[in-house]
């Protein structure tokens, strides 16, 4: 790791909010209810979104009306996800960063959502690109799932 780098980790190590939540007996425990809660938003709200795009279900519910109902609940998983990681992350920032699960989590989850951003400039109902739309939530689930396992190893592998 980079002289700079390992000094900017360690710094971020040290803040003492950070040094607070490590030595906290109850807000590490709460800050990581808090990931697993935004995980569970987000995964739980993107499945049935990309089960739809993928086919299952297509005569029930029109995927613009589970979208709506849907993006919203997984875009808020991602809200409460995403800080709760950084403050998790950044109890030990320097061991995280040279981690090899962490950094292919860090890279499943820009994918996921590259790959989401995408998927909105589809025209879901159209035929030509039905794969296209079925393939994106193929690769959702998988992303997020890659990304999900990837996190859940990294307290006993790293």
């Amino acid at each position: 790791m980079a002289p700079a780098l390992d000094a900017f980790l360690g710094a971020i190590e040290s803040a003492r909010p950070v040094v607070a939540l490590k030595d906290s007996y109850l807000a590490y425990p709460l800050v990581n209810t808090l990931h697993i809660v935004g995980i569970a938003l987000l995964f739980g709200a993107i499945v049935p979104l990309d089960l739809r795009l993928i086919g299952w279900r297509s005569t029930t519910e029109s995927v613009e009306r589970l979208s709506r109902m849907l993006l919203p609940v997984a875009i808020a998983g991602l809200l409460i996800a995403a800080p709760a990681g950084l403050l998790l992350f950044a109890t030990d920032a320097r061991a995280y960063a040279a981690a090899p699960l962490f950094q292919a989590k860090m890279l499943l989850i820009l994918l996921a959502i590259a790959n989401a951003l995408a998927l909105r400039r589809f025209d879901w109902r159209s035929g030509p690109r039905r794969r296209r739309v079925a393939l994106a939530g193929m690769t959702s689930i998988s992303l997020w799932l890659g990304a999900i396992v990837c996190g859940r190893l990294l307290g006993y592998i790293e």
